[in-house]
């Protein structure tokens, strides 16, 4: 890259750096760009660019695919009801190991590998996260009913990057909930008054022809969305994720973006530019 251009590059996010200091970004991290080292690399370094111009990024994972691998080493089968694990007493001390340990440190020491202060919490952390059972048919699954951002603006102000496994602790028993990690990181953002909730999937974001990713839907405004389910262009995987970021948007977050994580860098083609690279819902 040429002085001249590489000049120009970085004049050009100059507005977007400028209009998002000091505000918070939720990042909910998770699919691809969680299993593949390269993307995996890319992705802590987008978010520590974040944070070294000014942005407060929060990071919320799941950790599904690795939750799995250790029920399969355990010979514990993985069962789901309508895309959610159903979540028995064996399988929930897994959950709880591997997103309130394994993955979630492996995820912070991945921070400190590229020179960025993070810290690792989960739902139980100073009662950070809450929740009721979703379903009793579901066992250990649970809905958030409050998150403590006391002890995210607490890490946001001592200059360290928060991030936060989706499982909770419940509201009067001490029982542990699985969380999906979407609805966590739109639970997280609302009660933060994020400026923006953005949600790292396997998908160009929403598309009018799924089979044609030309077809991309770059912004929809949140009055559109009713149509849009009625027309069945959102639909199967895409419906629970674009209910998060409506319910984030409703609840006060500025904007919503469905991004393709196996993208390299899309968290910054997203956010540096007018047009990004997915869906924005606002």
């Amino acid at each position: 890259m040429k002085d001249k251009h590489r000049a120009e590059v970085l004049t050009r996010a100059l507005p977007y750096i400028q209009k998002y200091f000091g505000k918070t970004i939720v990042i909910k991290y998770g699919g691809n760009a969680m299993i593949s080292d390269s993307l995996r690399e890319s992705v802590i370094k987008d978010i520590i660019l974040l944070k070294c111009v000014g942005f407060n990024p929060v990071v919320v994972h799941g950790g599904g695919p690795f939750i799995s691998s250790y029920l399969d080493k355990l010979n514990i089968d993985s069962k789901f009801i309508e895309g959610l694990r159903l979540t028995d007493s064996d399988t929930i001390e897994i959950v709880q190991m591997v997103l309130g340990g394994k993955v979630n440190k492996d995820l912070v020491t991945l921070f400190e590998k590229h020179s960025g202060k993070a810290l690792g919490l989960c739902g139980m952390d100073g009662s950070l996260l809450k929740a009721k059972p979703l379903d009793k048919s579901l066992g250990y699954v649970g809905e958030i009913t409050s998150v403590n951002t006391d002890i995210i603006n607490m890490a946001i102000n001592s200059n360290l990057i928060p991030v936060i496994g989706s499982v909770a602790l419940s509201e009067d028993d001490f029982k542990i909930y699985n969380v999906n990690a979407d609805t966590c990181a739109s639970k997280i953002a609302s009660a933060l008054g994020a400026e923006k909730l953005i949600l790292l999937t396997d998908v160009k974001g929403v598309l009018v022809n799924p089979p044609d990713e030309d077809s991309l839907l770059s912004k929809i405004r949140l009055h559109h969305v009713p149509k849009l389910y009625a027309d069945k262009v959102i639909n199967g995987g895409m419906i629970p994720k674009v209910d998060c970021c409506v319910e984030a948007i409703r609840m006060g977050v500025k904007r919503a973006h469905i991004i393709d994580g196996r993208i390299p860098h899309s968290i910054l083609l997203e956010l540096f530019s007018d047009d990004g690279i997915g869906t924005m819902i606002y």
